[in-house]
């Protein structure tokens, strides 16, 4: 260990500390954030799907462009502009409510909602509140990955990367992991003091890039936002690489339903005693466990036979969630609700998918790059998470508003929510269906543009 440690510049190691508190602090929050939204500040199903669905979309989109202002007023301001954002950004999540109820946490206890908040157009405060973690967060993505290519040189780049991902792994699996207990000690309170949590993880980030950042490389020249514009609209004229974006939307459509509508889904159909965020570890488990073995299958099949083989694998997932639904709730699976124990199937099955798709994606957009704007045009690679966040959330919000509407709505009338629910798993027939047919249409893809020169390598 002390070997890698010297290989490595404290810079280095400084950043991707910081980024497995950045992790923690998002993934804490994003596994709830619908259910805070509705049960904490009482937005509907579809409400709550239009916010996070935006949220998550902007964090695609906003960092290629955050990164080219980092780089010219140089990395360590840029996360110290981040943290603080990101900071005030979680802080303003946890102190919200009690600024709106103009009182303590005591008096509200576990309720479901707090009364009142559906007649308060103070809730709305949420929007600029999001507003402060999305900028901060589109520097960290920008800054951190750029410090582990300029800390690195071309020997140990590969090394760093492979160091950088397993720190964003492991803050992702641990910021989901202490939800559960939170909940289990504090109810739905406990939905607003992982905010509380993930202020402080963000704030302990700000500290240690204060004292220990002192990158090798203050400012670079980087790209202007004029010229990431112009390959910004290169990108959407380029018809080959759209559609390949379009179609492969379906698949993170389907996978952004881990956030969308997995938590709510499960709560509501196995119980309050279910755990979504440490079902959600799954997927990071399984990427972790199988991405190497299968590259390593794949390493003679083109991109485009990778990714087709794993959009494939994406309606057997969706199906599997929806088979929950299907068996008796009494007969326990393993010691879990069978609804609980299918949608770890099915996530399972999401993130070995994930191991197909998502390097060979990367690898094959690359090469539709012109010579030299590879970097910018990888930059929009994640296009696709874009519009499969606005789009997948709110289409999750529609589908749970009626085929597994929230029980508040019912106030107490059990027979009534059973009778509305008892179609719940129609939602994953939606997905599944969509799954199928991006994987459909990746074959007509891969047919169309079989003999296309710039496919020898990429397709």
């Amino acid at each position: 260990m002390s070997n890698i440690t010297r290989r490595f510049s404290p810079a280095f190691w400084t950043a991707n500390f910081a980024e497995l508190l950045e992790r923690a602090a998002y993934y804490g929050v994003f596994i709830v954030i619908t259910l805070y939204l509705s049960r904490i500040l009482a937005f509907d199903d579809i409400e709550a799907a239009a916010i996070a669905g935006t949220f998550s979309a902007m964090l695609y989109l906003l960092p290629t462009f955050a990164g080219a202002y980092a780089d010219k007023i140089g990395f360590k301001k840029s996360l110290l502009f981040a943290f603080t954002l990101l900071t005030l950004g979680y802080l303003g999540l946890g102190l919200l409510p009690t600024f709106i109820q103009g009182a303590g946490l005591a008096e509200y206890g576990v309720e479901t909602t707090f009364l009142g908040l559906e007649e308060s157009n103070f809730r709305y405060a949420i929007l600029p509140v999001m507003a402060l973690i999305i900028l901060g967060g589109s520097f960290i993505k920008s800054v951190i990955t750029g410090t582990v290519s300029l800390e690195t040189s071309e020997e140990n780049r590969a090394t760093g990367f492979s160091i950088f991902y397993t720190i964003v792994n492991i803050g992702a699996f641990s910021g989901k992991t202490i939800v559960k207990p939170l909940r289990d000690a504090m109810g739905n309170v406990g939905l607003i003091n992982i905010s509380f949590f993930s202020a402080g993880m963000t704030l302990l980030a700000l500290v240690a890039v204060f004292f220990f950042f002192k990158p090798s490389v203050q400012k670079r020249e980087g790209k202007s936002f004029n010229e990431i514009w112009h390959a910004f609209i290169k990108v959407l004229g380029n018809a080959r690489l759209i559609i390949l974006i379009l179609i492969v939307t379906g698949f993170w459509l389907v996978q952004h339903q881990l956030y969308a509508t997995m938590p709510k889904y499960v709560l509501r159909m196995a119980g309050e005693s279910a755990s979504p965020s440490w079902y959600a570890n799954v997927n990071p488990l399984i990427v972790f466990s199988t991405v190497g073995i299968v590259t390593s299958l794949m390493r003679r099949r083109s991109a485009l036979y990778s990714m087709t083989v794993g959009m494939f694998i994406m309606p057997v997932s969706a199906f599997c969630m929806a088979a929950g639904n299907l068996f008796d709730g009494g007969a326990e699976m393993l010691g879990m609700h069978p609804i609980a124990f299918m949608m770890i199937v099915g996530i399972a099955f999401q993130g070995l998918a994930e191991s197909f798709i998502s390097p060979r994606f990367l690898e094959y957009f690359s090469f539709q790059a012109p010579k030299g704007e590879e970097g910018l045009y990888l930059g929009f690679s994640h296009l696709h998470s874009f519009l499969s966040s606005i789009l997948g959330f709110l289409m999750s919000g529609f589908l749970l508003d009626k085929y597994c509407p929230d029980p508040v709505k019912f106030g107490g009338r059990t027979a009534e929510w059973v009778e509305a629910s008892s179609h719940a798993h129609y939602i994953w027939y939606y997905f599944g269906a969509i799954a199928t047919v991006s994987a459909i249409a990746l074959i007509v893809y891969g047919r169309v543009y079989k003999s296309d020169p710039q496919d020898i390598k990429g397709a």
